[in-house]
C-alpha cells in the first residue's frame, strides 16, 4: 500500500510540475553583422531550445553554435573556427525573467514584456536587458524578440582585415512557439 501511494504521489507531483513548464527545441535564432556595401553576414539557426517556467516567468533559451547556418559554407567554418571558438564554446545561453509574467494575461494579442536576464556567449556573460512580444497561438504561446549584441561584451575578435566588412553590433532575432 505504501509502495502504490509512494508512487502516486510522484505521478501527481510530475504532472503538477510539468504543467508549469513551457517549451520548445524548435525555436529560431537569426543574426546579422552586414555592414553597407560588403557580402551579407547572416545566419539561422532553427534547433533553439527554450523553456519557461510559467508561474514564476523565468526563461533560458540555449542553442548550439554549430548549428548557425550561413549561406557560404566558408563564412560558417570561419564563423565555428575563428570567431566564436565553437568547439572550446559550444553553446549560448540565455537565462532571464519575464517582468510582470501571468499566463492568464496572454490573449491572441501581442503585449510587449521587458526581459531582465544574463547572455552567455563565448565562455563571457552580460546582464542584459531586452523587449519581447507575446501572444496566444494556436500550439501555445509565440515568444519574439529582436536585439542588438556587440561583439566585443563577449570577447569576440574581428580581425583586422575584415573588421570593415562585419559589424560588431549584431542583430539578433528570436522567435519560438512554446508548448
Amino acid at each position: 500500500m505504501k509502495k502504490i501511494t509512494l508512487l502516486f504521489l510522484i505521478i501527481i507531483t510530475y504532472t503538477a510540475s510539468a504543467q508549469e513548464k513551457m517549451g520548445t527545441d524548435r525555436g529560431i535564432i537569426i543574426f546579422e553583422a552586414s555592414v553597407p556595401f560588403f557580402e551579407e553576414v547572416k545566419a539561422i539557426n532553427q534547433k533553439t531550445a527554450c523553456i519557461l517556467v510559467t508561474k514564476t516567468g523565468a526563461i533560458t533559451c540555449m542553442v548550439y553554435i554549430k548549428k548557425f547556418l550561413f549561406e557560404r559554407s566558408l563564412m560558417q567554418e570561419h564563423f565555428n573556427k575563428n570567431y566564436l571558438e565553437s568547439d572550446r564554446y559550444p553553446k549560448a545561453i540565455f537565462k532571464g525573467i519575464i517582468e510582470k509574467f501571468d499566463l492568464k494575461n496572454i490573449d491572441s494579442d501581442s503585449k510587449e514584456y521587458m526581459i531582465n536576464g544574463k547572455m552567455t556567449i563565448h565562455g563571457k556573460s552580460k546582464k542584459i536587458i531586452i523587449y519581447g512580444t507575446i501572444k496566444k497561438v494556436g500550439e501555445g504561446i509565440q515568444l519574439v524578440s529582436t536585439f542588438p549584441l556587440n561583439t566585443d561584451d563577449f570577447g569576440i575578435e574581428i580581425p583586422f582585415i575584415v573588421r570593415s566588412k562585419i559589424a560588431k553590433n549584431v542583430n539578433t532575432q528570436i522567435t519560438c512557439v512554446l508548448q
